[in-house]
């Protein structure tokens, strides 16, 4: 049978796989050069040796220029999303780990000193490999290593990867739809969105029967196991979910779509590496900047897809997070209303809420 999927997402699709299992990933810079790249997370002893035996260059070490920041390197031009850093000689596993990984141990400070931090262009093959590592769910650092131009292997183009997401997004088809009566909705389906690659999976719960030639009440959930499913009290995505489902019923009709980019899309490992970082003072954004990411990671191409997909345009939107309107419309769908969509703190997650809306512009 032939593969629903398209070049580039299988392509993308390889180079995840195989960075995730430790493996280097070739890719084409802007002057057609080859780099490769491991996460710097999952190093080896072993894959070090092997790239260190292959490269014709000295090795460096890619980071975002968040974590550049948190490591004490001054901010470089403002265009910069990654950075490279030189890396001592002899390289120390110890030595990168600590420098991707704020819950590592840290060695001497005087580690530091030497090291230089250079831009890597937008667009290009190191900018391309720190979004290859987010995809992969892994710290977005990467070791890089200059390669000969004879080196044999399969090279991604810088561009494919940067367009993965869209190319997901856009490829998403409904594949099921069940009746999945809720305790606060009984009239409610469950319908399924898949990418063509078949990656990640979407959910629509449609409550009652929306009429779609009017804006339709809309809530864009994204997923939280420890919220949704466990009930943790550390933030409010349980009593969101649960609330809306509720709201939306006695409403009458609508839709929440449930997003799959758990940890506002660092994945939940990363979420909890995060939490720790909360309990040793950060807060829930500025542990995302230690960890190398952006504060808020997710993308509503999906979204968007899934309401046109259903006959959606025109929707009033249940949110506190400007950014999800902003979204929404630049992908082609209408917000013709917010809907405040707030609940009560707790002890455990005031913190979190008020950091939500004096940093993330959420409106309580």
């Amino acid at each position: 049978m032939k593969s629903l999927s398209t070049p580039l997402l299988d392509t993308v699709d390889r180079a995840i796989a195989e960075i995730r299992q430790g493996g280097a990933v070739l890719i084409k810079d802007e002057l057609d050069a080859t780099l490769a790249f491991l996460s710097a997370e999952i190093l080896s002893p072993a894959a070090l040796q092997s790239v260190s035996a292959q490269a014709d260059q000295p090795l460096m070490l890619a980071v975002t220029a968040k974590r550049a920041e948190t490591l004490g390197f001054p901010p470089l031009q403002n265009s910069t999303r990654t950075v490279l850093l030189t890396i001592p000689n002899p390289i120390s596993l110890d030595w990168v780990a600590w420098i991707v990984d704020p819950l590592a141990k840290k060695p001497d400070p005087a580690s530091l000193n030497g090291v230089n931090a250079v831009s890597a262009p937008l667009g290009s093959a190191i900018d391309s490999a720190i979004v290859l590592l987010k995809l992969a769910r892994l710290l977005p650092a990467a070791l890089v290593a200059p390669l000969p131009a004879k080196t044999k292997g399969y090279r991604l183009q810088a561009d494919s990867i940067l367009r993965y997401q869209a190319e997901q997004a856009r490829t998403l088809s409904q594949v099921a739809e069940a009746r999945v009566p809720l305790k606060d909705a009984e009239n409610a389906r469950l319908v399924a969105f898949r990418p063509a690659d078949g990656g990640t999976e979407h959910l629509a719960i449609i409550i009652g029967e929306p009429d779609i030639t009017k804006p339709v009440l809309i809530r864009l959930h994204s997923e939280c196991f420890t919220g949704d499913l466990l009930g943790s009290l550390r933030c409010d995505c349980g009593d969101q979910l649960r609330g809306a489902i509720a709201e939306i019923s006695q409403a009458g009709s609508g839709i929440l779509l449930y997003l799959a980019q758990e940890g506002r899309g660092i994945g939940l490992i990363n979420k909890l590496r995060a939490y720790q970082l909360q309990d040793s003072g950060f807060d829930t954004m500025d542990a995302n900047l230690q960890l190398g990411f952006d504060d808020d990671e997710r993308i509503y191409l999906p979204a968007a897809k899934m309401l046109s997909l259903l006959g959606i345009a025109q929707v009033r939107l249940m949110t506190n997070n400007p950014l999800k309107i902003e979204a929404l419309s630049k992908s082609g769908i209408q917000v013709v209303e917010r809907v405040p969509h707030v609940f009560p703190s707790n002890d455990h997650n005031a913190s979190y809420l008020a950091t939500k809306a004096s940093k993330g512009g959420h409106l309580f």
